[in-house]
């Protein structure tokens, strides 16, 4: 069976700062056609970031979105600044952590939302953390709270559900994984 869509027509909806919405009329593979709403978004990295005494760097801080706090690894869009998303680890670590990491790995890539959003997430592996001597200014308006957690306290918190961010979620099932 053929799944493809075609775009028949396409228009803007909106151009931010942070995202782009596009309205696209598709032909199905029936041949019928439907309306498609895509938010746009860059690439980005979330940094499973673990300290010298194993525990795991998480962030606390406000999401508009769902209108609540939440428990995060490091993570953020890549920009001007970074050549490739191992770049943008580097310096999502130092802004947001003040750390800088002697290996960064690769652990995966995934599409964060497909129903609605074309934005591709790189998951990366950050050990050997040391604090940087030179720290990069954080994102205006963004305010974090820090805390490192061991594993039994990360794990504990997913199943509370204390933490509900998928991308945080994965990384401690990977860390839990690589642990055993």
């Amino acid at each position: 069976m053929e799944f493809e869509e075609k775009v028949l027509k396409s228009e803007p909806i909106y151009n931010g700062a942070i995202i782009d919405v596009e309205r696209q009329l598709v032909e199905l593979p029936d041949k019928d056609t439907a309306h498609r709403e895509i938010v746009h978004h860059a690439n980005a990295v979330g940094i499973l970031a673990i300290t010298t005494d194993n525990k795991i760097i998480l962030e606390k801080q406000w999401r508009a979105p769902i209108k609540a706090t939440t428990i995060e690894i490091p993570a953020g869009k890549l920009d001007r600044r970074d050549a490739n998303f191992k770049d943008a680890v580097v310096r999502e670590l130092n802004e947001e952590t003040r750390y800088r990491a002697e290996q960064v790995e690769r652990i995966t890539g995934f599409y964060s939302s497909v129903g609605f959003t074309d934005e591709y997430m790189e998951l990366y592996l950050a050990t050997g953390l040391t604090p940087v001597s030179s720290e990069l200014p954080r994102d205006q308006g963004e305010f974090l709270e820090i805390q490192a957690k061991t594993l039994p306290e990360a794990m504990a918190m997913v199943k509370s559900g204390e933490i509900e961010d998928a991308k945080t979620i994965m990384a401690i099932w990977y860390w839990q994984l690589k642990t055993k």
